[in-house]
C-alpha cells in the first residue's frame, strides 16, 4: 500500500474516538489476537504504562523526554493526534513518517483480514486496535529500548493494556467519559486502575480520597507497591508571570521526596503540571531502582525542554494568544487558575470555544465564564461530536446571562474575530476541545509572534 492507501484502509475501522462507543465495545480479546499474529511486538522493547483522566499526555510526555536525556532510544505512544495522525508514534522525539507508516499498515492489513474473515462484526479490529499494534510494530522496527505508552480510553478495556510495563503511572483523576466509565470517581477509578500489573510497582498521582481508596485496593490486591504523590511525594511550584517585564519565564518544581531534588525549571505553565512533573519524577526513582540509568542533569534537561502542545501553550503575545484542550470541568478549573496566575496584567479575557457533545459542556462553561470576559463559539471541521455554538450560546446564556458571547461557524473565522477585537494588553485563550486546538494550532503557529516552541 502506498501512503493514501495505508490511510483509506486505516481510517475504514470503526472509529470510537469520532463515534462514542457502548460499554461493551471495549475489550482486549480482539487486540490480544492482533497481536498474536503480528509475533507480540509489544514484549521486544520495555514499557512505562501511564493512564489517568488529565495529565497523562503531559506525564508521558515528561517521562520521554528525560529518558532522551538520559540517553536511551524512546518511544512515545499518546492520542489523539493534534494535526496529523503521524504524531501518535514517536521514536526519539520524532514521529512517524507517511513511508514508514504505510510499510507498517502493508504488514499488519493480512491479520486485520484475517480478523474480519471470521464472520463475527466484534471480532473487526478497530481503528485504535490497529493504531496501537502500528505504533508497537514501529517502535520494534526503529529498535526502541524503551517507550512510554499512554492509555486512550480508561485502562482496564483500553488496547494499550497488554503491555508488561516497567511501572504503571496513574495521573489525577475527574469526570470524564462518564458514559464509558461510570459517574463516581470510585467507577473511574477502578478503570484506570485496571493498568496495575501483579508485583509491578505503581506511581499515583491521585489525590481525590475516592479514587486514591480504589487504586490502594487494587494496588494491595495485585501485591503492586504503589507510590503516591501527597503522601509519599509532595511537591512545591512557583508559577511563571507573563507580565511584560521578563522575555520567557518558566515555572518552577521542586519535588520532595526520599531523593533530594533540586528545584528545577518547567517548561509547562500550571500547579497542574508540576503535580504531573512530580508523578514523573517518582516514576524516574523507580527506574532507578529497575537498574536503568538516568542523571539528575538529564532530570533537569527533559522537565527544562519538554514540550506537549496545546496544553496552555503559549502562542504569541500582545495581545497574549494561549492554546489549550482543556475538555473537561477540572481541566478547564486547572485553565482558569493558571490564567490567573500567569497573566496578571492581562486587561480584557477572550475565548474562543468549541466543545464535543459527549463532554459536560456546562460544567465547563461553568469553570470559564467567571474568568473571561468575552466568548467566541465555535465549532471543528474535523469530528462530527462537535457542539451547534448556538447551543453553546443557550447554556452560556443560562450560566452568565452578562457575559458577551458571539458565534462564528468557522473556528478560523472566530479566531480571526477575537484577534482583531483584542488590544495589546488583552489575553484570548483559545480552548474547549483537543479537536479544536488541532485545527487551530497550524494557524496560530504562523501568526505566532515567537513564543511558540
Amino acid at each position: 500500500m502506498n501512503y493514501d492507501e495505508a490511510i483509506a484502509f486505516w481510517y475504514g475501522r470503526i472509529d470510537y474516538e469520532r463515534r462514542t462507543p457502548k460499554p461493551g465495545d471495549l475489550k482486549l480479546d480482539r487486540m490480544r489476537w492482533l497481536l498474536r499474529l503480528l509475533d507480540q511486538p509489544q514484549s521486544r522493547f520495555r514499557t512505562i504504562h501511564v493512564a489517568g483522566t488529565k495529565g497523562k499526555g503531559s506525564t508521558a510526555a515528561m517521562l520521554e523526554e528525560i529518558l532522551r536525556q538520559a540517553g536511551y532510544r524512546t518511544g512515545l505512544f499518546t492520542s489523539p493526534h493534534l494535526s496529523t495522525v503521524e504524531e501518535r508514534m514517536r521514536v526519539d522525539g520524532k514521529p512517524i513518517t507517511k513511508a514508514e507508516l504505510a510499510v507498517r499498515l502493508t504488514e499488519i492489513e493480512p491479520a486485520v483480514r484475517e480478523m474480519d474473515a471470521s464472520g463475527d462484526p466484534q471480532s473487526a479490529p478497530t481503528f485504535f486496535e490497529v493504531g496501537t499494534a502500528l505504533g508497537f510494530l514501529h517502535f520494534v522496527c526503529r529498535g526502541v529500548e524503551i517507550a512510554v505508552v499512554e492509555v486512550g480510553l480508561g485502562g482496564r478495556f483500553d488496547s494499550t493494556n497488554v503491555v508488561a510495563p516497567l511501572v504503571s503511572v496513574i495521573t489525577s483523576i475527574s469526570f470524564d467519559h462518564m458514559a464509558q466509565l461510570g459517574n463516581k470517581l470510585s467507577m473511574i477509578a477502578r478503570e484506570k486502575a485496571g493498568i496495575i500489573k501483579p508485583r509491578r510497582p505503581v506511581i499515583s498521582g491521585a489525590t481525590a480520597p475516592e479514587a486514591r481508596e480504589v487504586i490502594e485496593a487494587i494496588a494491595q490486591q495485585r501485591s503492586a507497591p504503589l507510590t503516591e504523590v501527597g503522601r509519599h511525594v509532595k511537591y512545591l511550584y512557583v508559577p511563571a508571570k507573563f507580565d511584560g517585564e521578563t522575555t520567557r519565564p518558566r515555572s518552577l518544581v521542586e519535588v520532595l521526596s526520599q531523593y533530594h531534588w533540586p528545584r528545577m525549571e518547567l517548561n509547562l505553565l500550571g500547579e497542574h503540571q508540576a503535580s504531573n512533573a512530580a508523578v514523573a519524577l517518582a516514576t524516574v526513582e523507580q527506574l532507578r531502582r529497575e537498574g536503568l540509568h538516568i542523571e539528575d542533569s538529564a532530570v533537569a534537561r527533559g522537565l527544562a525542554q519538554v514540550q506537549w502542545p496545546a496544553r496552555l501553550e503559549v502562542m504569541g503575545e500582545r495581545p497574549w494568544i494561549v492554546l489549550d484542550c482543556a475538555h473537561n470541568v477540572a481541566s478547564a478549573e486547572a485553565l482558569v487558575e493558571t490564567l490567573r496566575q500567569t497573566f496578571p496584567k492581562a486587561k480584557r479575557r477572550i475565548a474562543v470555544f468549541a466543545a464535543s457533545i459527549d463532554k459536560d459542556v456546562p460544567g465547563i462553561l461553568r469553570a470559564l465564564a467567571p474568568f473571561f470576559d468575552c466568548f467566541y463559539l465555535t465549532t471543528y471541521r474535523n469530528n462530527p461530536r462537535t457542539v451547534a455554538p448556538e447551543r453553546l450560546a443557550e447554556w452560556l446564556h443560562e450560566i452568565a446571562p452578562v457575559v458577551e458571547c458571539i458565534i462564528v461557524p468557522q473556528s478560523e473565522d472566530a479566531f480571526l474575530a477575537a484577534r482583531s477585537a483584542a488590544t495589546s494588553d488583552d489575553l484570548i485563550a483559545v480552548t474547549g476541545s483537543v479537536f479544536l486546538a488541532g485545527e487551530l494550532r497550524p494557524l496560530l503557529l504562523a501568526s505566532s509572534s515567537g513564543f511558540a516552541n
